[in-house]
C-alpha cells in the first residue's frame, strides 16, 4: 500500500481548498424559456448545431464587457460550451464613432455573427472549444454586415 508524505497531503489539501473557494462564475441571464437548436453550415465544411444559454457579465486582465454563452455540436452526439465575449471598450469605441448606443439585443446579435465567423474560420470542430473574443475590427464588419 502507497502512503502520501506530508507534503502531499498538503498539497492535496491546498488543491481541494483553492477549488472550493475558487470563484464561481456568475450566473446565466436572459436565456430563451424554450431552447431552439438551430444549425449552422461553415464554410469549414462542418453543420453545427447549437443553441443560445444566456448572459453574463465578465471581467479578465483589465477587460470587462458581456460573456454570450452557446452549446455547440458538430456531431449531434457531443455537446460544449462555447463563450463569445463583446468587451466593453470595443463597445464602447464602436457607439462613440457612430454616436449612437448599442441596444441588448444588437450586442446579442454582434455575438452570435462573431459565433457564425468562428465557425467559418476555424478549421477543425475541436477548435470551437476556445472562446471567441470580438476585436474592434470584427464588431465594425459584423454591425454593418447587419445594416445598423
Amino acid at each position: 500500500m502507497k502512503y502520501h508524505s506530508d507534503i502531499d497531503g498538503a498539497l492535496i489539501t491546498l488543491i481541494m481548498l483553492r477549488n472550493f473557494f475558487a470563484r464561481k462564475p456568475l450566473p446565466l441571464t436572459g436565456a430563451p424559456a424554450v431552447r431552439r437548436l438551430k444549425s449552422y453550415s461553415a464554410q469549414s465544411g462542418y453543420v453545427y448545431q447549437y443553441f443560445y444559454e444566456g448572459q453574463r457579465p465578465f471581467s479578465s486582465g483589465g477587460e470587462s464587457g458581456s460573456e454570450y454563452v452557446f452549446t455547440v455540436s458538430a456531431d449531434r452526439k457531443t455537446f460544449h460550451p462555447v463563450s463569445v465575449l463583446v468587451g466593453e471598450g470595443e463597445v464602447r469605441a464602436w457607439e462613440q464613432a457612430h454616436d449612437r448606443e448599442l441596444a441588448s439585443t444588437e450586442r446579442y446579435a454582434v455575438s452570435k455573427m462573431a459565433l457564425f465567423q468562428a465557425f467559418d474560420e476555424r478549421a477543425t470542430p475541436p477548435e470551437m472549444k476556445q472562446e471567441v473574443r470580438v476585436r474592434s475590427a470584427d464588431m465594425e464588419a459584423i454591425i454593418e454586415t447587419l445594416g445598423l
